[in-house]
């Protein structure tokens, strides 16, 4: 069995590379940060000139027929280059439930690059994640053809800059997923002051706020699911790709710095913790691709696959991430490198969805209980 991406596949990922790398360097990146908007909206149409917005939907919807393999090449691509815009977001945490929605519309917008949507599923008394949406609150009424909202959602990615949000609300025969436009909707977005400004985080304060219906209550729990798998997947390549930028960094650095006449990558202090870390992304790197497989596939194992994944993943991103602070020194805390930057995300990507500890506790109980 052949376990090496195809050639059509590296192609892909040098085109990323080279359309992030060349358009939005880290230092494009940080200066859209440190922005009132925080990212480049040229940016998204690009994307989907690129197929990155569409890679594993079937042809009739407007998809290029691949699967979640793919698309794990353009997050670990994204995370790489630090993108600061809404594809996780959108692609990860949104795209499910639009492909399942009987309007195509707001996923043809979102595939076309004209708009972007996020995911609200988080209370601040209620579900925490995907994996509690049965203690969702946010009341979903019936007004007259169409749907209002009432409740708050928080932590959802991007919302301040996402143009449609699919919201887990509680209908009168369970929890669904309403669609809400959050342009010209300035009231019910509430920005949040988050650690890592390449990724905002905000709320949605929802008061009899129009909605329409997506996905209906007996399909919703199945719809998120399958997006809790995919995401956890994705944000492990995601952290993959930061993880390998970070070390990369540490690794060019102790090849340059001479300390005693020597430099500081032949001490064992050094050479020895880059390792570690080095070890860690690969075994991280294994996973994620492996998980990437079983979503890809639908395989039975796609939720313990996931769940490993994001738990390796995001603890050797904090892992590399701290490692190339310790290694770079001075350097690795100033303000004006990029590192601190790669290590926010790792940090986001390590707590969403719960931490490792959680993943694991998680498995050891589908093992047991198998």
């Amino acid at each position: 069995m052949d376990f090496a991406f195809s050639d059509e596949q590296e192609l892909l990922r040098r085109s990323v590379r080279d359309l992030l790398a060349g358009r939005w360097p880290l230092e494009r990146v940080a200066e859209l940060a440190d922005g009132d908007a925080g990212w480049d909206p040229d940016s998204w149409p690009r994307l989907a000139e690129l197929g990155c917005l569409a890679l594993s939907l079937p042809a009739e919807r407007g998809g290029f027929g691949g699967d979640t393999v793919d698309e794990a090449v353009v997050f670990e691509e994204a995370g790489r280059a630090l993108y600061p815009g809404p594809l996780f977001a959108s692609v990860a945490l949104a795209q499910p439930a639009l492909l399942a929605a009987t309007d195509p519309a707001p996923l043809d917008a979102v595939l076309g690059g004209e708009r972007s949507a996020t995911l609200a599923v988080a209370e601040p008394d209620g579900p925490r994640g995907l994996a509690e949406v049965d203690l969702v609150a946010c009341a979903a009424k019936r007004d007259g053809d169409g749907w209002t909202l009432t409740g708050t959602k928080t932590l959802v990615p991007d919302a301040a800059i996402a143009a449609d949000a699919v919201v887990a609300a509680r209908a009168e025969d369970g929890v669904a997923l309403f669609g809400v436009d959050l342009t010209g909707n300035g009231e019910v977005v509430v920005a949040r002051s988050t650690m890592d400004t390449t990724r905002r985080l905000g709320d949605l304060v929802l008061d009899a706020t129009p909605a329409s219906l997506l996905v209906p209550p007996e399909a919703a729990g199945a719809v998120l699911a399958a997006t809790r798998r995919r995401a956890l997947a994705l944000a492990a390549c995601e952290a993959v790709g930061v993880a390998d930028r970070a070390l990369a960094f540490a690794l060019e650095y102790a090849g340059q710095r001479q300390q005693f006449d020597r430099y500081i990558g032949s001490f064992q202090a050094v050479s020895h913790r880059l390792t570690d870390a080095w070890i860690a992304i690969e075994l991280a790197r294994s996973v994620a691709y492996w998980a990437a497989w079983c979503v890809a596939t639908g395989d039975e194992q796609a939720a313990r696959a996931s769940a490993a994944a994001k738990a390796s993943a995001g603890e050797a991103a904090v892992t590399a991430c701290e490692s190339a602070i310790q290694c770079m020194g001075g350097i690795g805390f100033t303000w004006d490198h990029p590192l601190h930057r790669l290590y926010k995300r790792a940090q986001w990507v390590d707590a969403f969805e719960g931490f490792g500890a959680a993943h694991r506790r998680e498995l050891a109980a589908a093992l047991l209980d198998g």
